[in-house]
């Protein structure tokens, strides 16, 4: 019993003779704050100079020391050289940079010239236009079909400017986009009468083609070296062989001499047909309007319908049959 006693004793003893634990950490922080006081003044502080850049991208690159002939050769070099390249144009990082430009362009002239007066249908100058194959192969860019379809729109608008009032940046914006051949200047050559009186004409009728020579005659018509009763069996190739000359009671007058190819007797005959109304007005140029009222001066450009699969004929479709 007297050992835990004195046991309790001791350690009363030696916690009353301790310091409590808050005066022990401010002890602890005095001693360690504490510094050296010395009287001498401090020494003054001076902020560091700005730093200037220059236009040189490569102005913090590690530079090995310049050899004597760079040195020389080192200021002769212009800035541009030496700074990055920069593409020529905004559009350059879109996947049809050359489309992206071209409706651009197109649609900043028509904001700018969209008020000037547009001509009538009749007035406007037929162009044919690039096809969407051609521009795209032109291009050399994945352009769609649809995409040129709205270029080409803006093309035709601009072209309906009336032509007095086009602009001349207008003109040759379209010129770019132009056909190198233009079919609409291409103009028939005249038929003429040569020196023997003879006019000479070609005529088509769906696969039959005929060369045909008009001369001042007695009335006379052979058609492959024979006459129209040996050439052409039904009476109705017969008269259509030479329904111009009848329609405008010339029959008498002229002498015809047909080299007629492909496709049937009744092709053969009105190729022939067109081909003497051709040489007809080289003859008498007058008779137009007759030969118009006739119906033989348009060439007639049906042509025969193709058979398809599973049908007779064109269009016939086979009988049904229900067992």
């Amino acid at each position: 019993m007297e050992t835990p006693l004195i046991r309790a004793g001791f350690r009363r003893a030696i916690s009353s003779s301790r310091p409590p634990a808050r005066r022990r950490t401010l002890a602890l922080q005095s001693r360690s704050l504490a510094t050296h006081r010395d009287n001498t003044p401090s020494e003054s502080f001076f902020a560091a100079p700005p730093i200037r850049f220059n236009s040189s991208p490569d102005q913090f690159a590690r530079r090995s020391p310049p050899s004597r002939l760079q040195a020389t050769t080192d200021s002769r070099v212009p800035l541009l050289s030496r700074i990055r390249i920069l593409p020529a144009s905004p559009s350059y990082f879109t996947a049809t940079p050359t489309y992206t430009d071209d409706l651009l362009h197109l649609s900043s002239l028509l904001r700018k010239h969209q008020l000037l007066p547009q001509a009538p249908p009749d007035q406007t100058e037929a162009v044919a236009w690039k096809t969407w194959a051609q521009y795209k192969s032109e291009v050399d860019e994945p352009v769609r079909e649809t995409r040129y379809a709205r270029l080409l729109g803006l093309i035709k608008r601009l072209n309906n400017i009336h032509p007095a009032l086009k602009p001349v940046e207008v003109s040759e914006s379209l010129e770019r986009f132009k056909r190198t051949v233009q079919p609409f200047l291409n103009k028939p050559k005249p038929i003429t009468v040569d020196d023997f009186g003879r006019a000479r004409a070609v005529g088509r009728r769906k696969s039959s083609s005929a060369s045909v020579y008009l001369v001042p005659g007695d009335g006379q018509a052979r058609v492959n070296g024979q006459s129209l009763t040996e050439y052409f069996g039904r009476l109705h190739d017969r008269e259509s062989a030479v329904w111009p000359l009848k329609a405008t009671e010339r029959l008498d007058r002229y002498n015809v001499w047909a080299v007629a190819q492909g496709g049937g007797t009744t092709g053969q005959a009105e190729a022939v047909m067109l081909g003497v109304s051709k040489a007809l007005l080289a003859h008498e140029p007058g008779l137009k309007p007759a030969l118009r009222r006739a119906g033989v001066v348009t060439r007639d450009v049906r042509e025969v319908e193709r058979k398809k699969p599973g049908h007779v004929k064109a269009r016939k479709m086979p009988a049904w049959v229900k067992r």
